[in-house]
């Protein structure tokens, strides 16, 4: 496994761990009190360094290689997944995945963000930045959840919309813009939910629903520490600077009442344990529609406009 620079402490005690087992099994040895003493060690170590992490720490975690990306919440969260593609009018986007798919006993649509592991697949996905036919494809399946009155279930993951020229030339701005008008009268429940990265317009095409949520190691932003850095620093240098004064934690989002909730993740990041992040993602979304399902389409579409109405909104005295 990966650790980052704030990990080393857990890297070391993890070693040592490692070699007192193996000592253990090459010598027949009962080293039990040892190892017990090391995992009691490591597991301080984590809530330690977990319970104080900073914006850039977390923005680290959210971009870890093993982190779980929509198609493995997709496989592991919902059944029946039946992928669909095209916009229709330009090309199939491999960057932003979506179908119909069932969690427990409800119909839904997946829509989602989809990173590469390797280097083929991050040049077939395009890193996750979706170009317009990828927010058009999402915005026909939507229509589709609509005309067949599924919820609809959006997983943000991404560094971007795609900044190529091509995709400015096939309107870019213009898709995301009316994915932001569309998504906000849709009749049917919407529920966000940002995996990963939520970068700019890139995240926010997908990212207007009844429920806005984060999990707890991600982030959302208008822009990219990095980016930020770059243009009032003219650096990368400082990029941690840059994450704390964007307040793009889920702590800082929800305090700020520009997300709905943050879904906890295991101890460690949701690399450390898919298993079990999978199941509070589906506990949480089964809760959330359950509770959705109770309104009508016109309430559903007066709240849901009215809570991003209010973002950003002042009082003048």
């Amino acid at each position: 496994m990966a650790y980052f620079d704030f990990e080393k402490p857990i890297e070391e005690l993890e070693l040592q761990l490692e070699n007192i087992k193996k000592t253990a099994d090459k010598n027949k040895l009962d080293l039990t009190a040892s190892v017990f003493e090391l995992q009691e060690k490591i597991e301080k170590a984590k809530q330690d360094i977990y319970s104080n992490l900073t914006g850039w720490q977390r923005v680290q975690i959210s971009r870890h290689t093993d982190r779980p990306y929509t198609l493995d919440y997709v496989e592991h969260v919902f059944t029946d997944f039946i992928e669909m593609h095209g916009d229709r009018n330009v090309k199939d986007d491999k960057a932003m995945i979506g179908g119909i798919a069932r969690i427990g006993d409800q119909s839904v649509m997946v829509i989602g963000h989809q990173k590469g592991r390797n280097t083929k697949q991050r040049q077939m996905r395009n890193f996750g930045m979706a170009n317009p036919e990828g927010y058009r494809k999402a915005l026909r399946l939507m229509k589709l959840a609509e005309k067949f009155n599924m919820p609809i279930i959006t997983l943000i993951d991404t560094p971007g919309a795609s900044p190529g020229l091509e995709a400015e030339e096939r309107g870019q701005g213009e898709a995301i813009a009316k994915n932001l008008l569309e998504m906000s009268v849709l009749k049917v429940p919407v529920i966000c939910v940002v995996i990963g990265e939520g970068a700019s317009g890139g995240a926010l095409g997908i990212g207007i629903g009844d429920r806005v949520m984060m999990l707890e190691n991600t982030w959302y932003s208008v822009i990219s520490p990095e980016s930020c850095s770059s243009i009032l620093w003219r650096s990368w240098e400082h990029k941690e600077k840059a994450a704390e004064a964007l307040k793009l934690t889920a702590k800082d989002m929800l305090k700020n009442g520009l997300i709905d909730g943050v879904i906890p993740e295991p101890l460690g990041g949701a690399h450390n344990n898919p298993e079990k992040m999978y199941q509070t993602l589906k506990d949480s979304l089964q809760n959330m529609i359950a509770d959705l399902s109770k309104l009508s389409c016109e309430k559903l579409i007066e709240t849901r406009i009215g809570k991003f109405s209010k973002m950003g909104s002042y009082t003048e005295l």
